[in-house]
């Protein structure tokens, strides 16, 4: 989740764009706080095809809708947490909490977890433990772990070296270089991209993305955040994907169908099978 005015600067949403050639899924949500009913997201993207989506917890309250939300409509799947950003004084209670929601089988991923220094929201130290705790969680449950990454690439990295990464780690929002892109795929670390790679000033992460295997790649839209070039400064949503998509086959050089094929593909081996 990135706050930085990229949200919803205003409330007209843009029009539905051409639909993808191949179905894929959205890999980072926060249906919870996009201001539109989630049945009516849920007709948009798939109108976009857009079929699945994963919709992110970032405190106990978020996550519990995540899990209802997943419970209620089929296309969603949920991932519960704490982000960074919420993490001073955390307790192991929340912890346990976090745990107990992860038991749902719709439940596919730990996250958003990791670690924002670009922020001064929580001490260090609390994000630090608690991103510990949910590598935990997410080795004991099985499921993916969702790293939020800002400004803390080596001691996000140095974290999960330690304590040992879960069999599937996804870079939510990846925000790293080439070389850090680089560094992931030796992990086979996934590097899931968002809107924000259609934006003028981002060549670095253009260049990540170039560097990043096909098959470690996803796509996301952190909505409402985070909304693609042409609608930037719009209120962000799953079915806008295609603008993302789009530019992400460009940068990379293959057909948008093959981009689709891989994205869908590697989604389906992070999450799990619908």
């Amino acid at each position: 989740m990135t706050r930085d005015g990229d949200g919803q600067a205003s409330r007209s949403y843009p029009p539905l764009p051409e639909r993808l050639p191949v179905d894929v899924f959205d890999s980072h949500c926060h249906l919870d706080i996009v201001e539109t009913p989630v049945d009516e997201q849920l007709k948009s993207a798939k109108a976009a095809g857009i079929a699945r989506i994963v919709t992110i917890g970032c405190d106990l309250p978020s996550s519990r809708f995540a899990v209802e939300a997943a419970g209620e409509f089929d296309d969603v799947y949920a991932a519960v947490a704490i982000h960074p950003n919420e993490t001073t004084g955390i307790s192991d209670a929340v912890l346990t909490d976090v745990e107990l929601l992860a038991a749902h089988w719709k439940v596919r991923a730990i996250g958003e977890t990791g670690l924002d220094y670009y922020r001064d929201w929580a001490p260090k130290d609390d994000q630090r433990r608690a991103f510990r705790g949910h590598i935990e969680i997410a080795k004991r449950t099985g499921k993916a772990l969702v790293v939020h990454d800002r400004e803390a690439h080596d001691d996000v990295l140095a974290i999960l070296d330690e304590v040992g990464a879960p069999d599937t780690v996804v870079f939510h929002c990846f925000s790293g270089d080439a070389a850090m892109a680089e560094i992931c795929a030796e992990h086979g670390y996934l590097m899931s991209f968002a809107g924000n790679v259609t934006f003028k000033n981002a060549e670095p992460l253009r260049e990540a993305l170039r560097a990043a295997p096909l098959d470690l790649v996803l796509v996301e839209t952190d909505a409402p955040f985070l909304t693609p070039i042409p609608h930037r400064g719009k209120p962000n949503a799953s079915y806008l994907i295609p603008h993302t998509v789009r530019a992400m086959a460009e940068v990379k050089g293959v057909d948008v169908a093959e981009l689709c094929a891989a994205i869908a593909a590697n989604g389906e081996r992070a999450f799990g099978p619908w």
